[in-house]
């Protein structure tokens, strides 16, 4: 579903939210959880607000949470503050009995949104026509159930920031050449990483049904969807520049979803638990540049007051999609768990489900 078609749904707040303070919100909260006790389970991204993350029962990375829901066969109500994919891979992976709810069905990913069903599978006729079937598709977590579902299909499988090389050297064991979706920033940084040149490396472009390269396509090993993170693509190496100028001896670490040039300007560059972990072993005193989304950075700051943390982009501000969750709509969720009238309820169908499942195993059995 795209953010478009979120706002469409009824997602506005009832009158009542609006008039209630936090102090009031949070004592609810935590009525209601207590109320429920294990058949209530809440996971938390990183990215979610601190006002959300405070009553989280588990913290992680989208793919992480969902596998911690499906391990929780206690639950009954999963409320996942997320978005939108992270609530579809929990509904693709819990069992049929657990319900999975988003509290605000406008939190989204606009990087998902760059690649949809149709787009994809004019995409792949068209390839199709160009390589044969010598291509398996890949797509990144941060995608549709129905992507995930498309590349389960086509024999293809998910990958995370975490196992992108692991599974892209998988891929080629599979298939001549590889299609990336959606991002087409960790799938060029990620082959370049195990060793592709980038004059091998095309991208199609979904919008104009065309393939975006100069030579011959015969030497295409990677296929890169024109997606992107907006948040990821607006670090910039004269960000990594100024910090060198004013401070020679920060580490600056990166997101791989960031361009080419920034990850090859970068000290470091890894997933979100990547960073986190980097942080945690780093000694005290050191200091930190860090490139990804401005909830986290400002999470870790808070967190290692021993040293120095700041965000790469000093003008970066939380992405307005991955942190809509906050407590108003988390306690409308909640309150309507406890009478009983679910609202935003995560529903993917069942032949979607099960080919998505065979992507997201065939990364599984390689964990």
């Amino acid at each position: 579903m795209s953010v478009l078609e979120a706002f469409q749904l009824k997602s506005s707040l009832p009158d009542n939210y609006l008039s209630m303070n936090n102090r009031q919100m949070e004592e609810r909260v935590r009525e209601i959880k207590e109320l429920f006790g294990a058949r209530l389970y809440i996971p938390g991204h990183h990215y979610q607000k601190d006002e959300v993350i405070q009553f989280a029962d588990a913290t992680g990375d989208s793919l992480q949470l969902a596998q911690l829901a499906a391990q929780n066969k206690e639950a009954e109500y999963i409320v996942f503050c997320g978005v939108h994919f992270m609530a579809e891979t929990a509904d693709i992976l819990t069992e049929e009995r657990q319900k999975v709810i988003l509290p605000d069905m406008r939190a989204g990913c606009s990087m998902a949104d760059m690649a949809d069903i149709y787009q994809t599978e004019r995409a792949w006729e068209k390839l199709q026509t160009l390589f044969g079937d010598t291509i398996l598709p890949l797509t990144y977590v941060n995608s549709t159930a129905a992507i995930k579902a498309f590349c389960g299909k086509h024999g293809g499988a998910t990958v995370t920031s975490s196992n992108a090389e692991k599974m892209v050297r998988w891929a080629f064991t599979q298939q001549e050449r590889i299609l990336f979706l959606p991002d087409q920033h960790l799938g060029r940084n990620t082959a370049y990483q195990i060793g592709i040149p980038l004059n091998e490396m095309a991208i199609w472009d979904p919008i104009a049904e065309q393939l975006e390269y100069d030579g011959d396509v015969q030497n295409i090993k990677v296929i890169l969807w024109k997606g992107h993170c907006s948040v990821h693509e607006k670090f910039t190496v004269e960000n990594i520049n100024d910090i060198r100028r004013k401070n020679p001896d920060m580490n600056v670490i990166v997101h791989p979803e960031c361009s080419w040039e920034v990850v090859q300007q970068a000290d470091f560059a890894g997933s979100t638990n990547y960073i986190i972990q980097q942080l945690e072993k780093a000694p005290a005193g050191s200091s930190w540049a860090i490139g990804t989304e401005m909830n986290l950075v400002n999470r870790l700051a808070k967190h290692h007051t021993d040293k120095t943390v700041i965000s790469l982009n000093p003008n970066m501000c939380p992405c307005l999609t991955m942190n809509r969750i906050d407590l108003p709509h988390l306690l409308w969720a909640l309150e309507s768990i406890e009478k009983g009238k679910l609202i935003n309820e995560i529903k993917v169908d069942k032949e979607t489900s099960e080919y998505a499942i065979c992507a997201l195993n065939r990364m599984l059995d390689r964990a």
